[in-house]
């Protein structure tokens, strides 16, 4: 068996929970600005942080939410997301991060999926947390600065502060169960541990070398994986300092980066081809940008090196996925090979895998990417049949990504085995949309297929079987999914096909249709 090991000496494996390893990044510079919201500027030092982590944990403790249960979050960036997702861990809680863009049908799936009995959001969601509750397990809605009726403030959950980690098993115990959206059916709550998570941290330590008092504009999700381990809690807890952003907007982010002297950048494909070409760049100060990151879906190396270029910072990219909280692969800070997700990082093994019959291929060789790892996933929350699929029994992760890894350890995306389609960093489920589609009652068949796109990186196609005689057209069809689907999960194009290509088992042959889209 071939397997390709980090070339980088492995770190040693933490005790410590995520969040005592994020106030060992805090709690020696009590007067630092850790975190600030940038469109107001209101900031939080690291002792406010800590303090009010401490405060919500006793208080969740105090109301017997916590230890054991889970609590949901659906809110956009902003200081107080750290201190409900640290709250929950220090307590001894299971948080499951919500997509403020979901809709309730997807908020309720989630919510019940995951058995939480607290929702905490911001006011300008709490229509939507209330629908989205509405037969779950959730009894208490909680909103970040207040001002709902019959609900409870975030101040309202403040107690005698939590004094130390409440107890529970570093390596079984669920920290935080994101939902990753698979192939088939519904997305799947991934299990990380807080081994899991720390280990991630002190993994990417390594390559990244973030020195204290770095600021970096944080506009990825901390809902995500990406936002959350990279920046949230990898920034944090190396003794950076966070500017948040409820949603991206490139005027504001390169007004942020200006205004705070940004030294490193996390950005995702659509936002590295921005900063390569888009006029506005030109308009700011990005002097001060040394480093920059994308990760979340593969950048070409033309890319690569042209945003490097314009800000006179050193670009590479890395690898990763929910289900390796998230990162196994990272391009070392001076050892860029364009076009590359880089190098594994430490305690980290890779197979690269022949998919047809298993065969363990070498150095140059496409095929299945293979990980194992500290950071890999317990498995995946109620679904016993998607972990054995997933996980093999001596914990090898099986990625669903074609790639090749050269004789030093680099690794190259090559294409997709599984059938995800990555919409400008966020992975969109076929199967999802087209059940959706299909529930409309004048449309008797679907399939969804990803189109590449120089800017979002993939688009959503829809390849539509109209029932006869139906009045359907595309806005019809766009307006069904309005109630269904969040945003980013809509088709791009609603094209109406006689039938869509399938095997004798009847399985979607979304080959044929992306050698369609291709060809055009």
């Amino acid at each position: 068996m071939t397997v390709f090991p980090s070339l980088y000496p492995e770190v040693a494996l933490s005790d410590m929970s995520i969040t005592e390893r994020l106030f060992q990044g805090l709690e020696n510079r009590p007067e630092d600005v850790a975190i600030i919201d940038g469109p107001t500027g209101r900031a939080l030092t690291s002792a406010a942080l800590v303090d009010q982590i401490r405060s919500l944990a006793g208080g969740l403790v105090t109301r017997g939410v916590l230890p054991g249960g889970t609590v949901a979050i659906l809110a956009p960036n902003c200081p107080e997301y750290a201190v409900v997702f640290h709250g929950v861990a220090f307590a001894g809680g299971t948080i499951t991060t919500l997509n403020p863009t979901y809709t309730a049908p997807e908020i309720q799936h989630q919510l019940h999926d995951a058995g939480a009995t607290m929702l905490v959001t911001i006011p300008a969601l709490v229509d939507l947390a209330r629908a989205g509750m509405t037969g779950t397990a959730v009894t208490e809605l909680v909103v970040i600065g207040g001002g709902a009726e019959d609900a409870l403030s975030l101040d309202d959950l403040m107690g005698a502060p939590q004094a130390a980690q409440v107890r529970v098993d570093l390596d079984s115990f669920p920290v935080v169960l994101p939902y990753s959206s698979g192939t088939t059916g519904r997305p799947k709550g991934v299990m990380l541990s807080h081994r899991n998570i720390v280990t991630n941290v002190n993994q990417l330590a390594v390559p990244t070398g973030i020195e204290r008092g770095e600021t970096v504009i944080a506009f990825l999700p901390f809902f995500h994986i990406y936002g959350m381990t990279v920046l949230m809690n990898l920034v944090l807890g190396q003794e950076g300092r966070l500017v948040t952003m409820p949603r991206f907007d490139l005027e504001q982010f390169l007004h942020l980066i200006q205004t705070h002297a940004v030294s490193r950048l996390y950005i995702v494909p659509p936002v590295a081809l921005a900063l390569a070409k888009h006029p506005m760049v030109a308009q700011y100060d990005m002097s001060s940008v040394r480093f920059i990151f994308s990760g979340a879906a593969p950048l070409s190396a033309e890319v690569e090196i042209a945003v490097g270029e314009r800000l006179g910072a050193e670009s590479i990219q890395g690898y990763g996925m929910t289900e390796m909280s998230p990162v196994s692969h990272s391009t070392y800070r001076g050892k860029p090979r364009h076009g590359s997700s880089g190098q594994a990082v430490p305690n980290t093994e890779c197979r690269i895998v022949e998919p047809e019959t298993g065969r363990n291929l070498g150095p140059d060789q496409e095929g299945e990417l293979w990980v194992r790892g500290p950071q890999v996933m317990m498995g995946y929350l109620n679904n016993a049949e998607a972990t054995a699929a997933t996980l093999t029994e001596d914990g090898w992760l099986k990625t669903g990504d074609l790639a090749v890894i050269d004789g030093d350890g680099y690794m190259f995306i090559r294409d997709r085995l599984k059938e995800l389609i990555k919409y400008k960093g966020f992975a969109v489920a076929p199967a999802e949309v087209e059940a959706a589609l299909i529930a409309h009652e004048k449309i008797i068949d679907a399939a969804v297929v990803g189109k590449p796109d120089d800017e979002a990186g993939e688009l959503p196609i829809a390849f539509v079987v109209a029932a006869p005689d139906a009045e359907l057209d595309g806005d019809a069809v766009m307006a069904h999914l309005e109630g269904c689907l969040s945003h980013y999960k809509h088709p791009a194009e609603v094209r109406f096909v006689d039938s869509v290509p399938k095997s004798a088992s009847g399985k979607i042959l979304r080959r044929f249709l992306r050698d369609e889209l291709r060809a055009e």
